[in-house]
């Protein structure tokens, strides 16, 4: 695939067009030369200017134009099989499976959807945009378990969301553990961007690890953490224990999860609806960003000194045939 570096420089190419449309020259309005044998001249190049050639002259000169522009636009070949470009990120998604996301208070395209369809859908999506990142995927309910951890087959990671249900690791919620497990997950792989994305609808009402000790000591491994709090405060759960639905809960859960994200360097979001959670998802985008795709055309094979070499070897040609 050939793309070109400089694009804009193909704007240059009807530039000839446009000076043969200037109007002439005043005769007199500059210094001529005076050449005694101009009449032999101009009679030497009327006896070799036909049709047929003057037809090639113009051929050869848009031609040569035409390879100076395309070299100005710098075109490199681009291999479609490369290797994305690889930001050096692990990145862990820590998905809330409890009971309570069976909740039906969010909707897409006016249809109603579950917590944790939503979860996924927007999981999902987030995705799309890592290249160059290994994400992992890590559940959490009740127990925390490890489904993935950072791999670049982002395509096997896609199956395995989808796979993925509600109340596969119990119905309660244990955050603090969750993050525990991803720290021992992560503190196994080089690199220093080393990062969390907590989505939960809960309170941490399971596990023994406290959610801010583990906050701490993932900060202390230079591990940051995004926390993203889900669920409209109005809606009723199907759950007794302290869900962002529940009186006095959502106060203390907003607390929690901020604490989190502040003593990790992240940042912490709360969607009450699909637009708040997708936003929440870019601005991590926006803080945590891949390679631009971009920065592969500056590693593809350059095209432009082949160019360069036509212009030369015909305009030599044309120098030798006198045109």
């Amino acid at each position: 695939m050939i793309a070109f570096i400089w694009p804009w420089a193909l704007m240059l190419l009807p530039l000839p067009l446009l000076a043969r449309w200037l109007p002439p020259m005043r005769e007199g309005a500059v210094g001529a030369i005076r050449v005694p044998f101009c009449r032999r001249l101009l009679a030497l190049q009327e006896s070799r200017s036909t049709p047929v050639v003057g037809l090639l002259q113009r051929w050869r000169a848009w031609l040569l134009w035409l390879l100076l522009v395309l070299a100005l636009a710098q075109p490199v070949w681009v291999d479609p099989h490369q290797p994305p470009l690889a930001s050096g990120r692990d990145l862990l998604l820590l998905l809330d499976t409890s009971g309570s996301m069976r909740q039906m208070d969010f909707a897409s395209d006016q249809q109603p959807m579950s917590r944790f369809d939503l979860v996924k859908q927007s999981a999902l999506r987030f995705l799309e945009g890592r290249k160059g990142d290994r994400v992992g995927l890590l559940l959490f309910g009740a127990k925390p378990f490890l489904r993935a951890p950072p791999t670049w087959d982002h395509g096997a990671l896609r199956e395995l969301i989808q796979e993925t249900g509600i109340a596969l690791a119990g119905e309660s919620t244990a955050i603090g553990d969750a993050v525990g497990l991803g720290i021992k997950t992560l503190r196994r792989l080089p690199g220093d961007s080393r990062v969390m994305v907590l989505i939960t609808d809960g309170a941490n009402n399971e596990g023994s690890l406290d959610p801010r000790q583990a906050a701490r000591l993932a900060a202390g491994l230079g591990i940051r953490i995004y926390t993203i709090g889900i669920g409209r405060p109005e809606a009723p759960a199907p759950n007794p224990w302290g869900v962002w639905s529940t009186e006095g809960a959502e106060r203390f859960e907003r607390e929690l999860l901020a604490d989190m994200a502040r003593i990790t360097g992240g940042r912490f979001a709360h969607a009450l609806d699909a637009g708040a959670l997708q936003s929440a998802l870019q601005a991590i985008d926006r803080l945590e960003p891949t390679p631009d795709p971009a920065l592969a055309r500056h590693l593809a094979l350059s095209l432009h000194p082949w160019l360069l070499l036509a212009a030369l070897l015909l305009s030599l040609r044309m120098a030798w045939r006198g045109a």
